[in-house]
């Protein structure tokens, strides 16, 4: 009896890699829910009020270094490294000393942070970089499992490779954000060290966001606890909406056709490598925003608030719209704590342009492709050029340099590799195109894409290639529909409700399509090891283009549609409700929120019996984990 109890206490105090605590899976709300009822008796007690809510800031501290533990074993002694770093930093930085200091002791801080973030997340980035510029074979080391191993004299760690800890992009940015803000007293410290771990851990957020600023959560931390009934039926809202999208959306789309086709792109025709890659689009908003969803709810439940990082981006009209709309909490820090610093719409300094100027060449040299070293190549003598011979518009390409220093970083941020430098690199060309679309004319807008259009249709003739082929047939769409779009506009003086409504839904599905493509670079070197994310995202972003810039067997989409009949509902399904409009969004949560308990749990379970029919054997872990 005493062997079974101590092994069973071992199996629930150990790390298990295997079962990690997932809002996916029943051992996680089994211990949120023990959490719970501790929770609700130290808010129950009476009291100091400020007694009670320091006991109640230390119990939720204490509880989600101890998830973190089950979710990433000895890693969480990083996070309480830098938990510390950041509250004694704190500390100093509220005090009496003077402003030089101040600043000194606030550059230390971010640099700390981003040096340790750099070792895990970027190690093998710049070592490529090096091997490659130099010529040189080096091999990345992990000196904290060499150092481990000396210390404990046994060869227990494998130094051999650097693992990722899994949320650390997470919570470095938030406790940069706490350093910065108290360096520039938004804030004032956290009163104790119970308080601060307590805002750098809070583990429904922890390991995958979204990210709070700690002059929008550390306030909470010295409000006393309050639930009305309302917020109690929203947060079970949001917590079944994020299960919902999670595992009836996103891992159903996933195991069923999204993973196979980008396994093995050449396996599957044009039109399912096209299928797969708007389906993605999908499969990961349901699971990151369902994972927000999730966070939210069990957040709300202890009386805390976290930020909106959705507003269901793909209603988006451009690119610059759908980084308003799509995770909000990195695209908002990215702009207070990176874009506005190098100089915002301003200026743009030394700093801005060596960012630039290293990405672009490290991009150019880790391709290892001549297209790709002559485009980049070019796209550096144009900037050059554009910036020496015609000064007025200086102002515009400052700003514009620190836009794509923000978009880059932030494709970097996801990923030390060349797949996700590409996504962010496109996604800020969008932008900045979107910015000089919006400038022009009817007349000049279908010049240029006429230009565009022209140009790679006799590039394609000169040179065919898929590639091309794909290019130019999406721009002679693109073509088609702005020349229509824009003549309408010009002769109907936009004036006609019906000519809105067709446009708008063109503009929408447009931005879907081009952000959809972005994505296969996103998609392509995901959960791969850093070591090898390089050759594998390129080739299979190269077999999925190639595959869907050949020619079409149209008689075969029939067939494909009938036999992913499940998939194709699902993803229209999805869709649908996600261009729902908000207003009618709210009301239903509402209305859910205002049934009577007895009729609520009714509804919990009979929803949650639905959702755990599409649960796969498969174990589907969060994709944003990886970051």
């Amino acid at each position: 009896m005493f062997n079974d109890l101590a092994i069973f206490l071992r199996n629930l105090f150990a790390f298990d890699e295997a079962h990690p605590l997932l809002f996916t899976q029943f051992n996680f709300w089994a211990f949120f829910f023990i959490v719970y009822i501790l929770f609700t008796i130290i808010v129950g007690l009476r009291g100091n009020s400020n007694a009670k809510r320091l006991m109640r800031n230390g119990y939720l501290f204490f509880v989600s270094l101890f998830f973190y533990y089950k979710t990433s074993g000895l890693f969480v002694l990083l996070l309480v490294f830098s938990t510390f770093l950041g509250y004694f930093l704190g500390i100093r930085l509220d005090s009496n000393i003077s402003q030089r200091r101040r600043k000194w002791l606030m550059g230390i801080g971010v640099a700390i942070n981003l040096l340790v973030l750099f070792y895990f997340k970027y190690a093998y980035f710049f070592t490529d970089v090096y091997n490659t510029v130099f010529n040189t074979h080096y091999q990345v080391v992990n000196y904290l499992a060499q150092w481990a191993n000396h210390f404990t004299d046994s060869p227990r760690f494998d130094a051999s490779m650097i693992l990722l800890p899994v949320g650390i992009s997470f919570y470095t940015f938030q406790n940069i954000s706490y350093i910065v803000d108290v360096y520039k007293r938004k804030i004032p410290h956290a009163g104790n060290v119970l308080d601060f771990g307590f805002y750098t851990t809070f583990f429904p957020q922890l390991v995958a966001g979204p990210i709070i600023r700690a002059d929008q959560f550390v306030p909470q931390l010295y409000k006393p606890f309050f639930l009305s009934r309302r917020q109690f039926g929203i947060a079970v809202f949001w917590i079944l909406n994020g299960l919902f999208k999670k595992i009836v959306l996103s891992d159903y789309l996933a195991t069923s056709f999204v993973d196979r086709v980008f396994d093995n792109p050449t396996l599957y025709t044009a039109f399912e490598n096209f299928s797969a890659l708007m389906i993605y689009s999908l499969q990961v908003y349901a699971d990151f925003s369902g994972y927000t969803d999730i966070a939210i709810g069990v957040a709300m439940l202890m009386g805390f608030y976290l930020p909106m990082n959705f507003n269901s981006p793909y209603k988006s009209t451009n690119p610059a719209g759908f980084w308003k709309r799509w995770h909000m909490s990195l695209s908002n820090w990215l702009k207070d704590y990176l874009y506005i610093p190098l100089g915002g719409n301003r200026t743009a300094g030394w700093v801005s342009y060596t960012i630039l100027g290293f990405i672009l060449v490290s991009v150019a040299l880790m391709a290892k492709n001549v297209w790709v070293t002559v485009a980049v190549s070019s796209v550096i003598a144009l900037l050059a050029l554009d910036y020496l011979l015609f000064p007025r518009h200086r102002k515009d390409f400052n700003t514009n340099v620190n836009n794509m220093d923000t978009m880059l970083l932030g494709g970097m941020w996801h990923g030390a590799s060349f797949n996700f430098i590409t996504w962010g690199g496109l996604n800020g060309l969008g932008i900045l195109a979107y910015k000089y679309w919006k400038r022009w004319g009817s007349w000049i807008r279908i010049m240029v894409i006429s230009i565009i259009f022209g140009t790679l249709l006799l590039a394609d003739y000169i040179y065919p290639c898929p590639a091309l082929n794909l290019f130019s047939v999406w721009s002679g769409i693109m073509w088609a529909m702005i020349s229509i779009t824009e003549l309408i506009k010009l002769f109907t003086h936009n004036k006609s409700r019906f000519n809105d409504t067709l446009i708008h839904v063109w503009n929408i599905l447009s931005c879907f399509a081009f952000i959809s493509f972005t994505r296969l670079f996103f998609r392509s070197g995901s959960n791969l090891n850093p070591a090898e994310a390089n050759e594998v995202a390129w080739r299979t972003a190269t077999q999925m283009v190639d595959k869907i810039g050949s020619a079409w067997n149209l008689q075969q989409i029939p067939d494909i549609v009938s036999n992913y009949a499940g998939v194709f509902l699902m993803f229209a399904f999805g869709m649908i409700v996600h261009w729902l409009p908000e207003r009618f969004k709210r009301r239903y949560r509402i209305w859910f929120a205002s049934m009577p308990l007895s009729v609520m749990v009714v509804v919990v379970v009979a929803v949650v019996f639905v959702i755990y029919q599409f649960v796969t054997a498969d174990l589907q872990p969060f994709i944003y984990f990886q970051f």
